[in-house]
């Protein structure tokens, strides 16, 4: 059996993904706002914004980073258990409260951030379970 361990490298690797995914989220954001018509109640109206949607720029920036964190997190995957990867990688819940009240000037309650913290406490668990099992394999 391999050993899948949590190295500094894949932690780097994991926050990178963590930047590139909350960017997919801000450029998708950005694309849709840029949209005059963002009322949908028909087909038409759907298409007419998805047209509006194809023609913006943050959406194909916003596929170019999601691509990049395709790649970033497949890496990442073939290095360490997806039951670590996943929680470790809920830093973007983090980075997008953070960045929409910094560029987008959106309003993030005192509860949303207490909930910011219980992540970020959830995801420090996270990785010390997993140098925990480093030490009972060895």
């Amino acid at each position: 059996m391999i050993k899948k361990r949590l190295t500094l490298k894949i932690i780097l690797f994991l926050i990178i993904s963590d930047i590139f995914e909350t960017l997919v989220h801000l450029c998708f954001k950005k694309g849709a706002q840029a949209q005059d018509y963002l009322d949908i109640h028909t087909i038409r109206d759907g298409l007419t914004f998805l047209v509006g949607v194809s023609s913006s720029p943050y959406l194909w920036l916003g596929l170019f980073f999601a691509l990049v964190t395709f790649i970033t997190w497949s890496t990442i995957l073939s290095k360490i258990d997806l039951s670590v990867a996943v929680p470790i990688a809920s830093l973007s819940y983090i980075l997008v409260p953070l960045t929409s009240s910094i560029f987008l000037k959106e309003n993030i309650s005192l509860l949303r951030w207490g909930g910011v913290i219980f992540i970020l406490i959830g995801v420090v668990f996270v990785s010390l379970s997993s140098q925990e099992k480093e030490v009972v394999l060895k």
